[in-house]
């Protein structure tokens, strides 16, 4: 189905226009072609997560065919001025690029893997996650809506009741989540030392070479500091607002975020775009602030415990898991298989209606919190029914329609957009 972020693909764009080869042209759609180089990486990926052989009678066609169908809905969202915004694009390659670090463990290893930096890794991407942003949103614009009836989901369990087979185990569960505040005095320690190196560079210090000694933003120290070119909301306010009111050249105050202190130099300014560079001194906690995080948390399970609150109540109140805290904390229903190892952990020591005890968990690098976790309802494996399982087969039944919708709207765009397969 296209409606999902397919992230190998993304991997193989870095990877083909990383090579400057003589290649073979495997297919023409509208004004764009396809390799076979391309054809043969997809392949090859395909392949090794299905775990068959690259070499499987009818795995090549079938992958010519689903990229000849890429190309031809993002032909159509060009004669349909489908637009997407400079915004939308960093937004996804910033997403995008966090995958990447956490898929690989750092920035420094998957520059090593891909054999080029970071920065030009995002401008390799910026091509095709225009081009997939593009073909997204129409696609959602014509089949957005399209939802099974009741009767079709009854017809579709009917259909593929033995393809469906056993629903795996779910849970659904919350939390509340609290990141470690650093004390007045420690802040003032760390707030001071950008106060240096932002005086050290008003007497005469190179900013790209103090941004590469000090820095400690992980995507930009090794490029002197450089954020290169982007547009509102990309960054905290706090550090946009600041940013934004500098003038080419202009050095900002010692700017504080959520994640730390910022030295920031604006470089040039192209209408709403702003081409900057920044130190970043983050703030470390320390133990005491860990321990009163936890200390606060085991409070917390004690009230909840001894009814003095709901596990809702306090998520609303104290929670710092801001898209979850206005719902009590909830995270959603998940299959076990869905769940990362350290929540895995939690939530298999747990029986239904208890709370864990406060556990730390890691969120992007080099940030952290701890959290309680509350195990709201726990439903074993069983073979899928419609009684109890309804909203899950009528997803995949609104799945089933909207693909078989596709395909005809595919098959329609190949009467009226060139196209030929040269292989």
């Amino acid at each position: 189905m296209k409606f999902r972020i397919i992230l190998f693909f993304l991997f193989a764009a870095i990877n083909i226009y990383s090579q400057q080869v003589v290649d073979k042209i495997a297919a023409i759609v509208d004004n764009e072609i396809i390799l076979k180089s391309e054809v043969d990486y997809q392949v090859r990926l395909i392949a090794a997560q299905k775990k068959i052989d690259p070499s499987t009678p009818g795995l090549e066609q079938q992958v010519l065919n689903t990229m000849i169908d890429d190309k031809l809905a993002y032909a159509q969202a060009q004669l349909d001025s489908i637009d997407v915004s400079d915004d939308e694009v960093n937004a996804r390659i910033n997403y995008q690029i966090q995958y990447f670090e956490q898929q690989y463990g750092s920035k420094e290893r998957v520059e090593q893997i891909y054999g080029m930096s970071e920065e030009k890794i995002k401008r390799q991407l910026e091509e095709p996650i225009r081009k997939q942003l593009m073909v997204q949103k129409l696609e959602e614009k014509k089949f957005g809506n399209v939802s099974a009836t009741s009767l079709e989901v009854q017809k579709f369990f009917k259909t593929y009741k033995d393809s469906i087979g056993v629903i795996p185990e779910k849970v659904q569960i919350a939390h509340i989540f609290k990141v470690p505040k650093p004390s007045e005095e420690m802040k003032e320690v760390y707030r001071k030392k950008a106060e240096a190196i932002l005086d050290s560079i008003k007497h005469g210090a190179d900013f790209a070479a103090m941004a590469k000694k000090y820095s400690e933003d992980p995507g930009s120290a090794s490029a002197g500091g450089d954020l290169g070119w982007v547009g509102k909301g990309v960054f905290y306010p706090e550090f946009e607002a600041a940013a934004f009111a500098l003038k080419p050249g202009e050095l900002s105050g010692v700017v504080e975020s959520p994640v730390g202190f910022h030295i920031i130099q604006m470089i040039e300014r192209r209408g709403d775009k702003i081409h900057v560079r920044h130190i970043l001194i983050k703030i470390k906690t320390g133990d005491q602030a860990d321990l009163k995080a936890i200390e606060f948390l085991s409070n917390l399970r004690d009230s909840i415990m001894q009814g003095k609150g709901t596990f809702s109540e306090y998520a609303k109140k104290y929670s710092d898991d801001k898209q979850s805290a206005p719902f009590g904390g909830d995270l959603g229903t998940f299959y076990l298989n869905q769940l990362d190892q350290s929540m895995l952990d939690i939530v298999s020591k747990l029986k239904e209606g208890e709370i864990s005890f406060p556990k730390r968990v890691d969120y992007g690098s080099g940030n952290y919190g701890y959290h309680i976790v509350l195990l709201e309802k726990r439903t074993p494996q069983h073979e899928a029914s419609l009684d109890t399982d309804y909203n899950e087969i009528q997803k995949l039944a609104d799945q089933y329609k909207k693909q078989k919708e596709y395909e005809k709207w595919i098959e329609s765009l190949k009467d009226k957009i060139y196209w030929k397969i040269l292989l």
